[in-house]
């Protein structure tokens, strides 16, 4: 099983190799087999990168808005024809499932080229500004060279969502996928050359933790857009504003999900496990943080058991698997230590906390988890653990749970389950989050904003607000008369 590139770097609409850059080995995480092999950048290849996307930049902004979408819609129509291809190339890159990928992965990426596409020629319009005699306007501009870095949970889809916008906006962009999932991107940009993109318009280049800085300290990027950690935000943001760089930001998260005593129990379940175990439970929004009320616990508990443990663990690319493994080993290890403080630290033990027995190979699955009695002090209910652990906590009062949910330095999401709309209205009003959901949860459609607030992050991805967040505003004053001066 082989899925290398044709070299590590995609430049100037080619592949670029320089062999000088250190060794990055793509692992099918169902098997541990290397898949391919690839290189980071070195800062030749940085600068040649930036240097192309300079030159591509200027003719793309040239173009109008509509020409430029034009060019988008293309790249989404191809997306959706290489569907399954794509999705096969996801699952090699993730080990998420091959049921999974091809509803959830290339076809989030081509609606986020579709949507930006189609408002391209709308959504960047200025304004008149009269002022009696004289008059004013405004115009949108693009900032220029843009940088993504990308995490390895959605790896295509990141890739399109963050160069989507930017493209639509006028502006080139650098992609630097996570070193974890290197493959995806790369097959993003060569789409977008066979839609018509300029050569260099979106250039995607591997590295791990010493490439970043590469781009983010660069004078010629003018903006960077981060999906990762807390940590690695805070490092990013802080390179960034040392040179006034326009960022944006998509943080961790341990979002809150409220299930009420009069909500939908099956429906709740469904939003828990949506929220906690799709993806193998490696979603930023993920609402870990299940508070149920007292009342429908041990009931929601014993239909959150039995659909857990139905849920078909195996290999990835067989379409009836419904869970695939951990994207690393060393996520593995991380999500099996935190099931183990969760055992010493006193939760109880629903179903799962451990490694299956029933999948053969030597992939890195974890079971599906379920932990209740959580109390908000344990590390298994303050710290994001990417993997798919849900931590049930009760609750009686709503004034209760609304602020235990908003105790936390993360505000990502939240969720709310309850057959009383004006409850849910009044508590999704009150929690602390960028988004939020009533009676569902974890739905990220291209047309509505997606981001988080307090430590999750800041700017928004999706729905033309992400196009403020690529553009900025140029005012031109227009006086009509003849100029005068006081002195």
């Amino acid at each position: 099983m082989k899925a290398q590139p044709k070299a590590s770097h995609f430049i100037d609409g080619q592949y670029v190799e320089d062999t000088s850059g250190s060794l990055i080995e793509s692992i099918y995480p169902a098997t541990g087999e290397v898949i391919a092999r690839l290189h980071a950048a070195t800062p030749a290849i940085v600068e040649r990168a930036i240097a192309s996307a300079k030159r591509a930049q200027k003719e793309w902004a040239a173009l109008s808005p509509t020409a430029r979408g034009r060019v988008l819609k293309a790249a989404a129509a191809i997306m959706r024809e290489r569907n399954r291809e794509l999705s096969e190339l996801e699952t090699l890159d993730t080990g998420k499932p091959i049921q999974e990928t091809l509803i959830a992965d290339p076809t989030s990426g081509a609606d986020a080229f579709e949507f930006f596409g189609g408002i391209a020629a709308t959504a960047l319009n200025g304004a008149h500004i009269p002022l009696g005699g004289d008059w004013a306007y405004t115009k949108r501009v693009p900032l220029g060279v843009c940088v993504g870095i990308g995490a390895w949970n959605y790896p295509q889809q990141i890739a399109c969502w963050k160069g989507a916008p930017a493209l639509a906006a006028g502006n080139a962009m650098i992609f630097k996928p996570s070193e974890v999932t290197p493959l995806g991107a790369l097959k993003i940009a060569e789409i977008l050359i066979e839609a018509g993109a300029p050569k260099g318009l979106y250039n995607v280049i591997q590295g791990d933790r010493e490439t970043g800085p590469l781009l983010v300290n660069h004078p010629d990027i003018a903006k960077v857009s981060l999906t990762g950690s807390v940590p690695t935000g805070r490092k990013v943001a802080a390179a960034a504003a040392g040179h006034l760089k326009h960022v944006t930001m998509e943080l961790g998260g341990k979002s809150p999900l409220i299930v009420f005593d009069d909500a939908d129990i099956d429906s709740a379940v469904s939003g828990a496990m949506l929220g906690n175990f799709y993806s193998t439970g490696q979603v930023c929004s993920n609402g870990t943080r299940v508070f149920v009320h007292r009342a429908i616990k041990e009931e929601f508990l014993a239909r959150a058991r039995a659909r857990t443990e139905a849920i078909i663990l195996g290999d990835p690319q067989d379409e009836a698997t419904q869970m695939g493994p951990l994207v690393s080993f060393a996520q593995r290890e991380k999500v099996l230590a935190y099931m183990e403080k969760g055992k010493a630290e006193g939760a109880r033990l629903i179903t799962g906390g451990g490694i299956p027995d029933t999948v053969p190979g030597q992939g890195a699955f974890v079971q599906p988890t379920i932990f209740a009695d959580v109390t908000d002090d344990m590390t298994i209910a303050r710290e994001e653990i990417f993997g798919p652990v849900m931590c049930v906590l009760d609750f009686d009062d709503e004034a209760e749970v609304i602020a235990r949910a908003n105790a936390s330095e993360f505000g990502l999401a939240g969720g709310v389950f309850t057959a009383d709309l004006s409850r849910a209205h009044r508590v999704v009003d009150q929690l602390e989050a960028g988004t939020l959901w009533i009676n569902t949860y974890n739905l990220c459609p291209v047309e509505i904003p997606f981001g988080g607030s307090k430590q999750s992050g800041f700017g928004r991805e999706n729905s033309a607000e992400a196009l403020t967040h690529y553009s900025e505003l140029k005012t031109v004053y227009v006086g009509m008369g003849k100029c005068e001066a006081p002195y």
